[in-house]
């Protein structure tokens, strides 16, 4: 990803960033893979997925919920896998009933590189 951003011509930061949430008793770090600036300025979260798991995702929804204005992106190897060997739901389905922007096939889409 990090080579798209570079030919797509965008300045970017890898793990450039440190963001503070509390996981329930104890203060935790995240650190994005990937933040770009948008056009109006803001910062974009880019993560690179290929497991998610429950504890990634639990991660995601503290920061969501402490951090609401924060736009955090994934971009997964194959957003069809199922998050549970038991599980009907997607890593897409998941980030489309939580409110999350994703992308498939390890590419930030263009649309993501104009904004």
């Amino acid at each position: 990803m990090a080579r798209q951003l570079e030919l797509a011509g965008r300045d970017f930061g890898y793990e450039a960033v440190k963001i503070d949430y509390l996981v329930p008793e104890r203060p935790a770090k995240y650190t994005p893979d990937f933040v770009i600036q948008k056009r109006n300025g803001e910062p974009m979260f880019i993560e690179s997925k290929g497991l998610f798991d429950t504890k990634d995702r639990q991660k995601h929804l503290y920061i969501r919920k402490q951090h609401p204005h924060l736009d955090i992106r994934f971009v997964f190897q194959n957003a069809r896998k199922k998050i549970g060997k038991t599980s009907n739901t997607t890593y897409a389905k998941w980030c489309e009933s939580k409110g999350f922007k994703y992308a498939d096939k390890g590419k930030i889409p263009k649309e993501w590189l104009e904004e």
